[in-house]
């Protein structure tokens, strides 16, 4: 029977297993509130993260307290994402409690592994931009840099993946339905949000002139704060998110009238805001709701960011760039120059110059993308109805930085043009990359060559204008969450080659590399390998029903679903070793299983095709007895941190097929590197660094590099041309269009293959054949088993670069100037 004890002086903040397992039992009863004999696993892992909660809550008032008396400078990181994962395996690995917890959890009859599967994973983010946020605010911590992460309190996440006759089913993620026991409420912190309405111009007492914005609606920010624990350390920073309320939550008079919906009106549609990540934004009321979501999360943080300044700090405005570095993470809270030059003008009543001057020194900017879709406009007359004061700020900002160009450049009218926060193609908008650009001291891309490109396309004129603005930080991963917790075999290996110290200094694995000859360390290295390939097949099998045998050459590719990253291509090569062995049933091919992941946009007609025509693919490779001794194909459904946890230790190859000059970084790639993968790839984002840091010998490289692209784009690509003298690569695209994966069904993909066909976008065609032949490669490599994994060793080994550690040192160093503050709780 479940022991509930009375609570002890050291119930709340001990680490050792007694203490721990009566936190655990305290919880059980007075915060979860079951007798004993209605306890289930589910219950034990929330009373579980309460208790490691409050060891977390000594480490966060500590750190704050710390910050404040110091009066040391702090990051504050803007993402519309934040996609944490899992918490509670990440904050005991953090404070080094694992084997506490498991101890604990054992004398009161639970299994920790048994405990941790029953966290829902937070629906706060989608992709690599998400993650990324989460794995900086992980090394912010762990490397004792005081910072604050501020986003939103989606209720929804953006949808949960089924796979349902092949195709893409989306449902509903109520990731809070049992609620979150990491975060804590806090009422008292809120804000107030204007939207719509007018502005008013006049005097004041003073003779100034000032601006009076008079909205048509109101709405409440409510704060709910998750600790976010360092490593290793007593560091616990925060991250912030802001939920939407009413300002007024029941109409009384219309409740008692009769009209009961009336009496909860205004509280529906305020919650409206944070209900869901990235509402369909198709429509025009999706516009507006995901404009109103970036206003409202940059509005509340920077309120709160001042609050902070005037009430706890002791400082004036005038302060702010030498206290604070507020970073934006892409466009999405790009709105936030507008809106601290509203703060500090109508609110603060400084002059221009003054707040612009404090705005840029305070902003810096990282820009996530070369495709001009992703750089975020917003339609000027919309974009004026709903924030007409801000419209004013931009027009201002907008004269006053064309007037600086002009000087600089006089009587060029088409880079006025370019270089304008007014775009004026196909209607009239605000480009908010432009003015995240303008309104920041620092700009930096994520990857070497992509700030490159930077530098000489998306913004190449504003890199004329400020060169000195202008930077590279390239991507990080947390090896704590992607290889400690997510490889614990490997983990363990490493502890005992290289000792414990590599979790907080990545280049550490280094030492790997003169083991990567031994047999017997290349045996223990297989032994890991498998065990993960293991794991994860079983995992496949549960989910989809397909067998995977742990010793073929796992091929893995698992990113968001989109015709740049080149889904299709990996399965054009499939359908290519598909139809040799339907050709030439005796054909010796190295058994190999291709393995898919990721979500396609709801109202991504293509990429949902990509999805479809995969598991199309699968479903006829797996049920071919002719071809499934050698291959077999698996989708796994709703990709996420948790089935992540399985995906990277267990692949052999990882697949970073993109558009030379497409991918901006890429970050899966680095958690495969680090994982042991061997990578196929081309010269795209951060592939360029992996295979300089890795080896050439050590990577697969093919097709055209980024010069390559622009000289066929320019000269004007055929596609057809790329048919024209490759039978197989007909013979494949034939395949599809005939319906021999669609049970005859002529229709079904002919968009696909007449896009590849006649347009071709991201030459697909033009790299199949390039990528064909370096697929021959992979497997002749794979047979020898000793090279390959020496490769899979030294892979792992030079993988120190792509810590997020690395990259959270450059950005405080070299963009935030905020230094280490030791803390001790």
């Amino acid at each position: 029977m479940t022991d509930f004890a009375a609570p002890d002086t050291v119930t709340r903040s001990g680490r050792e297993s007694d203490p721990l397992r009566q936190s655990i039992s305290d919880h059980l009863r007075y915060s979860i509130g079951r007798p004993a004999a209605a306890l289930k696993p589910e219950h034990y892992y929330r009373a579980l993260a309460l208790a490691v909660r409050d060891r977390m809550q000594d480490n966060r008032a500590a750190s704050t307290q710390t910050s404040l008396d110091l009066g040391r400078k702090l990051t504050c990181y803007l993402s519309a994402e934040f996609l944490m994962g899992p918490q509670l395996g990440n904050n005991l690995l953090n404070l080094q409690i694992e084997s506490a917890a498991r101890e604990a959890l054992a004398t009161l009859g639970q299994d920790l592994d048994e405990v941790l599967a029953c966290e829902e994973e937070p629906g706060l983010g989608n992709g690599g931009l998400g993650r990324l946020a989460a794995c900086y605010l992980d090394s912010l911590a762990t490397l004792e840099r005081p910072a604050i992460g501020y986003g939103i309190r989606y209720e929804f996440g953006i949808f949960d993946q089924d796979i349902r006759d092949g195709w893409q089913v989306e449902r509903t993620d109520n990731w809070l339905a049992n609620g979150n026991p990491w975060e804590i409420p806090k009422p008292d912190v809120n804000y107030r949000v204007n939207w719509g309405g007018h502005t008013e111009h006049y005097t004041d007492e003073a003779g100034a002139y000032r601006v009076r914005w008079l909205p048509d609606r109101v709405i409440k920010g409510v704060a709910y704060d998750m600790p976010i624990q360092g490593y290793g350390v007593d560091t616990c920073n925060v991250l912030t998110l802001w939920s939407a309320r009413a300002v007024e939550t029941f109409a009384l008079d219309a409740f008692n009238t009769g009209d009961y919906y009336k009496a909860v009106e205004e509280e529906v549609t305020s919650e409206t805001v944070t209900k869901i990540l990235y509402p369909n934004d198709e429509p025009e009321a999706g516009k507006r709701l995901r404009l109103l979501q970036q206003y409202f999360f940059v509005s509340c943080s920077l309120q709160h960011i001042v609050h902070i300044v005037d009430d706890l700090a002791d400082l004036t405005v005038d302060d702010l760039p030498e206290r604070f570095a507020v970073q934006l993470n892409d466009t999405h809270p790009s709105i936030g120059v507008a809106e601290l030059m509203r703060i500090l003008i109508d609110e603060r009543h400084l002059d221009w110059e003054a707040a612009w001057t404090i705005t840029v020194a305070t902003f810096g900017y990282t820009n996530h993308t070369l495709l001009p879709e992703a750089l975020e406009t917003w339609p000027l007359a919309m974009f004026g109805e709903s924030l007409p004061r801000h419209l004013e700020i931009i027009y201002e900002i907008n004269r006053r930085f064309l007037d600086e160009v002009s000087a600089r450049f006089p009587g060029d009218g088409d880079r006025l043009r370019r270089m304008s926060l007014i775009g004026e193609e196909g209607g009239k908008s605000v480009r908010m990359a432009h003015l995240a650009t303008v309104g920041s001291h620092a700009v930096n891309g994520v990857a070497a060559l992509h700030s490159e490109l930077l530098k000489g396309s998306v913004l190449k004129d504003f890199y004329e204008l400020w060169p000195e603005r202008f930077t590279n930080v390239t991507n990080g991963v947390t090896p704590r969450r992607f290889l400690a917790l997510a490889n614990p075999g490997l983990r363990d290996l490493l502890d005992d080659t290289v000792g414990a110290g590599w979790l907080a200094d990545l280049n550490r694995l280094r030492n790997l590399e003169g083991h990567a000859d031994d047999p017997s360390f290349q045996s223990r290295w297989r032994a890991v390998k498998r065990a993960n390939k293991a794991r994860l097949a079983e995992y496949v099998a549960t989910t989809t029903g397909v067998q995977l045998n742990p010793d073929w050459l796992f091929d893995i590719q698992v990113k968001r679903i989109h015709e740049y990253k080149r889904q299709h291509l990996n399965v054009l090569h499939i359908i290519a070793l598909y139809h040799r062995l339907k050709q030439n049933p005796g054909l010796d091919i190295a058994p190999r299983a291709f393995i898919f992941g990721g979500k396609a946009a709801p109202g991504y007609f293509m990429a949902k095709r990509i999805v479809k025509l995969i598991n199309a693919v699968a479903e006829t490779v797996n049920n071919d007895p002719a071809v499934h001794r050698n291959l077999k194909v698996a989708f796994i459904p709703n990709f996420n941190v948790q089935n992540a946890h399985l995906i990277y230790p267990a692949a052999d190859l990882s697949e970073q097929i993109s558009t030379a000059g497409k991918e901006a970084s890429g970050t899966g790639n680095m958690k495969f590197m680090i994982n042991g993968a061997l990578t196929i790839g081309t010269l795209d984002g951060a592939n360029v660094e992996i295979r300089e840091e890795a080896g050439a010998e050590n990577f697969f490289l093919f097709g055209l590099e980024v010069s390559d692209v622009e000289r066929i784009m320019r000269e004007g690509y055929r596609p057809g041309a790329y048919l024209e003298g490759n039978d197989e690569l007909r013979a494949v695209l034939g395949l599809i269009s005939d319906g021999t994966f669609s049970y005859g069904d002529t229709d079904v993909f002919r968009p696909l293959v007449d896009s590849l066909v006649y347009s071709d976008p991201f030459l697909v065609l033009a790299d199949y054949a390039a990528y064909v032949e370096c697929q021959q490669r992979v497997s002749e490599a794979w047979r020898d088993t000793a090279a390959w994994t020496r490769m899979s060793i030294l892979n792992s080994a030079r993988s120190g670069k792509f810590s997020s550690d690395r990259a959270i040192t450059e950005y405080c160093d070299d963009i935030w100037q905020v230094g280490p503050v030791t803390v001790k709780a």
